[in-house]
């Protein structure tokens, strides 16, 4: 089977390191040859995933499409569609979630709770909402990893808004945020992983580390599974997707975005779980049974972000030291650049207690850090 991914980052990386199990043909395309995923596939192809020509021309020949990243051409793949190439998450689910307007749209029109909104689509229409604050403003298109979002509790903060078509997202009070993976298959079939307790960087709003599985009372646990599947079952496409959730002090559940592919809250299954999430896209893609969501081991994952200040060709500074842990695994994404922020690689530690796994995933925040030959900041 021929099967193209749209986009060469760490994602396509790990999906194609995966990929070596089963009898699949790798294509990927990226406009940087040198990209993590590009020595790893069968073949490689130079060139924009949101171009139509490219994306088109790329999947003509192949069985079927996957992606690495919402933000690719959906036209072209609706027209791959009408020929018969499969497409994983289908074009209609992709097209909902990469807007972030579409997404909540459909989180409403499916009685999917989510936190309330309003679109705003320039700067004026931003500034007379001072009634909604405390807010998140939230880019419908082009964000990605903490970009494009913006805090607004004040209406001084309104000129970090968008000045172009946005959600303005009712802030909730907060008591955990997590994460939950689902499978589905073109029979319908699901499979859930539990979910992962996710903490965030306050600076970059990047992930900083996580603890899998999340530490939540039953009956969280339970609405949380509940509206994972509903989401899934509702966007009607097979795939993998990450449903990334709050929940509040009241212990109910609000959905707060979808990825429609393999996600960084769930890079811990590599190791921790019986079939990974890239094993699981892959046998969601090849048609084979789903694979056992169960852990092996509780799990955390640090984050390997590029340091502040620093940008040029990376250095590893620690990774011998964190290479001599027990139970520690360390996966670097290949790239050769790095700046403030950019992930770099990541690590999962595995461990029976709660605690240790925390302890461990802050001693590694120290010990490893991302510099550069040159401090050219």
């Amino acid at each position: 089977m021929k099967v193209g991914i749209l986009g060469g980052g760490q994602l396509g990386r790990m999906l194609l390191q995966s990929a070596l199990n089963y009898p699949v043909e790798t294509f990927v395309m990226e406009n940087d040859p040198n990209c993590p995923s590009a020595h790893l596939c069968h073949h490689f192809v130079t060139g924009n995933i949101q171009d139509f020509d490219a994306v088109y021309n790329f999947g003509k020949t192949l069985d079927a499409i996957t992606i690495e990243i919402e933000a690719v051409n959906v036209g072209a793949l609706e027209k791959l569609e009408s020929e018969g190439v499969a497409v994983f998450p289908n074009s209609s689910a992709i097209k909902t979630i990469k807007n972030k307007i579409l997404q909540k749209q459909f989180y409403k029109a499916s009685q999917i709770p989510s936190p309330e909104f309003l679109v705003t689509n320039s700067l004026s229409e931003l500034r007379v909402q001072t009634s909604f604050l405390p807010a998140v403003h939230k880019i419908a298109e082009g964000g990605y990893d903490g970009r494009g979002v913006q805090i607004l509790r004040t209406a001084a903060d309104f000129e970090k808004g968008f000045d172009a078509p946005s959600v303005l997202e009712k802030m909730v009070t907060i008591k955990k945020e997590i994460a939950l993976m689902v499978a589905m298959n073109a029979k319908g079939e699901t499979a859930i992983y539990p979910p992962a307790e996710m903490f965030f960087d306050p600076v970059l709003n990047l992930l900083d580390f996580q603890v899998s599985p999340a530490q939540i009372p039953p009956n969280a646990l339970w609405k949380a599974e509940a509206v994972a599947l509903r989401v899934v079952k509702e966007l009607k496409s097979p795939g993998i997707f990450a449903v990334e959730m709050f929940i509040d002090k009241n212990d109910e559940v609000w959905v707060n975005e979808t990825a429609p592919r393999v996600h960084n809250s769930g890079h811990h299954t590599i190791e921790a779980n019986y079939s990974s999430q890239f094993d699981m896209l892959w046998r969601v893609i090849l048609n084979y049974p789903l694979g056992n969501t169960d852990p092996i081991l509780p799990a955390a994952i640090v984050n390997v972000l590029g340091k502040e200040n620093f940008s040029g060709k990376a250095i590893y500074k620690g990774l011998q030291d964190v290479l001599k842990l027990d139970n520690v695994f360390v996966h670097l994404y290949g790239k050769r650049e790095t700046k403030p922020g950019r992930k770099m690689g990541h690590v999962t530690i595995l461990s029976n207690e709660r605690q240790e796994l925390i302890h461990t995933a802050l001693k590694i925040k120290k010990m490893l850090a991302v510099e550069s030959e040159v401090d050219n900041l």
